[in-house]
């Protein structure tokens, strides 16, 4: 796949933007572990915004492999140009536009998913980027409002004719949410109307499940959201198989160990104490329900870890956990 002069070699695995998760850690840690690229959490096109605390955050890309690729979220063209542009200036090489976000606080300000309802508004917006901006310009949508309102094909169209570089599309509606199946003939109705390429979204689980969308949807590759939570090696671990490479295999408890770690640790840096502390409660949350922890004695273990107050207290309590009786999950 070439986005610019970005060539994304196949079998093409994006990991998912998600806000909350997919931050500067957990993004280095996907890439490492194999993910051929890791969407930003989404920005506000609100350039007055970017001095809070949560935005600097967002913004940051030190040491990012490249394409480094920015989400932007927004309603209004000049917001979103002038984001862009800025963007770029910090080092951005790909820019993306959230047409996909379900949440209502987000959908309450007419931005993400809800912007699905107004083709006309999202051609100005798409227009608006890719005039400004002389990096590419991708999308992240959804197929529709809701099953009474599809017109994810329509979107697609407007998005090839403005110029976008490829589309990203989680096979449900906004009114979906993250429930229900997701529609793959839906996703392959668009990637036959338009000629850039398509990446398949949505409950993409596993390395079996990934060869089934890409054979259900004909998708130029696949974009691993939530799964990747709590394993964050699983989008380099379905490039592998589906490229014909050895699969890594799931990580032993030293591996284990030693990744979560890592992570824990690069959020610790990224956001200082206590925040960063708060952050990895979540992660070690997921982590943990991955793992069959088997022996009753481990859930007080557990409970210590989850309220850990200190970056040092949480080492010491998941070093705890792991020097216990613990079954890896299947």
């Amino acid at each position: 796949m070439q986005l610019g002069p970005h060539t994304i070699p196949d079998p093409v695995v994006f990991l998912a933007p998600m806000a909350g998760v997919s931050d500067r850690p957990f993004r280095l840690l996907a890439r490492r572990c194999g993910a051929s690229a890791a969407v930003s959490e989404m920005v506000t096109s609100d350039t007055r915004l970017w001095n809070s605390r949560k935005s600097r955050h967002r913004l940051d890309h030190r040491a990012e492999p490249r394409p480094r690729i920015v989400q932007l979220l927004g309603n209004d063209p000049e917001m979103l140009a002038s984001a862009a542009r800025e963007n770029v200036a910090r080092g951005a090489d790909i820019i993306d536009l959230n047409l996909g976000c379900p949440a209502k606080k987000v959908c309450r300000q007419a931005a993400g998913s809800a912007l699905l309802g107004d083709p006309g508004l999202v051609r100005e917006l798409l227009q608006a980027l890719t005039g400004t901006v002389a990096v590419p310009v991708t999308l992240k949508m959804r197929l529709g409002l809701d099953r009474a309102h599809v017109n994810g094909e329509t979107i697609a169209a407007l998005a090839e004719d403005a110029g976008i570089a490829m589309l990203a599309v989680h096979g449900r509606t906004r009114a979906d949410g993250y429930r229900g199946p997701v529609d793959h003939a839906a996703i392959r109705r668009i990637v036959q109307g338009v000629s850039i390429p398509v990446l398949a979204n949505g409950n993409i689980d596993g390395i079996d499940t990934a060869r089934q969308v890409l054979e259900q949807t004909g998708a130029a590759g696949i974009m691993v959201g939530r799964a990747a939570q709590g394993q964050p090696w699983l989008p380099g671990r379905i490039r592998a198989a589906l490229a014909g490479e050895p699969v890594p295999a799931p990580p032993d408890r030293a591996v284990w160990l030693a990744l979560v770690e890592e992570h824990i640790g690069a959020l610790h840096a990224q956001y200082g104490e206590p925040q960063g502390v708060r952050i990895a409660r979540k992660h070690l949350g997921w982590y943990l329900e991955r793992l069959d922890l088997g022996e009753v004695h481990t859930r007080a273990a557990r409970a210590d870890l989850l309220a850990a107050s200190t970056a040092s207290e949480q080492r010491h309590c998941l070093r705890a956990i792991m020097t216990g009786t613990i079954r890896e999950a299947a």
